[in-house]
């Protein structure tokens, strides 16, 4: 069985810094493209950025400049950092990755997700 594992989540104030930590474990062949969304109170879930294998980024546009994405495919750990955080990234967050599992098709898996708030 393949699960996700988020960690690193917590309570921060504005200006503040938080590194979150996502490893995926089980049967795995191999790990495309990984990802953090996040969920704020009464919002649909948003995108916040994305990494290959070959590394490749892409974030959203409230992120960027602010968090970085990355990974480690020897460990099958993505990671994110969040500097300069602000009260409306507030939410959260979740991972995923697509996974190919040993002798199976790609799939899209999903973390338990790891609340963030960023509060005076």
């Amino acid at each position: 069985q393949i699960k996700l594992v988020e960690s690193g989540g917590g309570l921060v104030q504005p200006g503040g810094s938080l590194r979150l930590s996502c490893a995926a474990s089980g049967s795995i062949f191999s790990i495309y493209i990984m990802g953090w969304y996040r969920q704020a109170p009464g919002k649909q879930r948003e995108l916040v950025a994305t990494i290959t294998r070959g590394g490749s980024t892409n974030y959203a546009d409230s992120v960027k400049g602010r968090f970085t994405i990355s990974r480690d495919n020897a460990k099958n750990t993505v990671y994110l950092q969040m500097n300069s955080l602000k009260p409306e990234d507030t939410a959260v967050y979740y991972c995923n990755a697509d996974i190919a599992p040993r002798g199976a098709g790609i799939t899209r898996y999903w973390g338990q997700g790891t609340q963030v708030t960023v509060s005076s």
